[in-house]
C-alpha cells in the first residue's frame, strides 16, 4: 500500500510537470519576421540619401528629410516587430557612393526607392491587419519620396 501510495504521488506530481513545458525542449529558434528585411532596406535607403547629400551638399535639403523618414521608419518597424532598434543609421557601404554626377545620383536614388516602394507595397498585401497601416504608410512615404527626387 505504501509502495502503490508513493506511485500515485510520483505520477501526479509528475503529470503536471510535463504539461506545462518544464521538460520539453524546442531547440529550434524562432523564425525571423517576415518584415525584418524592411528595416535594413529602410536603413540602406537611408544611407543611401544621407551619401549622396553628403556629396552633394545642394541636395542636402531635399534629401536629409527623406533620411530622416526612413530612419524613422526603421525605428517603428523594429518596435513592431520586436527587434532591437536601430542606433543612428546604417554607414553606406564603398559601392553603395553615389555617382559624382548630380543627374545621375538622383536616377539612382529614384530606382532605389521604386524598388523600395514595391518591396513596401507588396508586404503590405501581405501583411496581417495590424501592420498593414505602417506598411502601407511606408510605402506611401517612398511613393511620395520619388516625387521629391524629380
Amino acid at each position: 500500500m505504501l509502495r502503490a501510495g508513493t506511485l500515485l504521488a510520483l505520477g501526479g506530481a509528475g503529470a503536471p510537470l510535463t504539461g506545462c513545458g518544464l521538460f520539453d525542449r524546442d531547440d529550434e529558434p524562432p523564425e525571423p519576421d517576415p518584415h525584418a528585411p524592411l528595416v535594413d532596406e529602410s536603413l540602406r535607403l537611408a544611407a543611401g540619401l544621407r551619401a549622396a547629400a553628403t556629396a552633394h551638399p545642394d541636395l542636402a535639403g531635399r534629401l536629409v528629410p527623406l533620411a530622416e523618414a526612413h530612419e524613422a521608419h526603421a525605428t517603428e518597424l523594429a518596435r513592431v516587430i520586436g527587434t532591437a532598434t536601430p542606433s543612428g543609421t546604417a554607414a553606406p557601404s564603398a559601392s553603395a557612393a553615389p555617382p559624382a554626377d548630380r543627374a545621375a545620383t538622383l536616377t539612382a536614388l529614384r530606382q532605389a526607392e521604386r524598388a523600395g516602394r514595391e518591396t513596401a507595397t507588396q508586404a503590405c498585401a501581405a501583411a496581417p491587419a495590424e501592420r498593414a497601416a505602417l506598411l502601407g504608410s511606408i510605402a506611401a512615404a517612398r511613393a511620395t519620396h520619388l516625387e521629391a527626387l524629380r
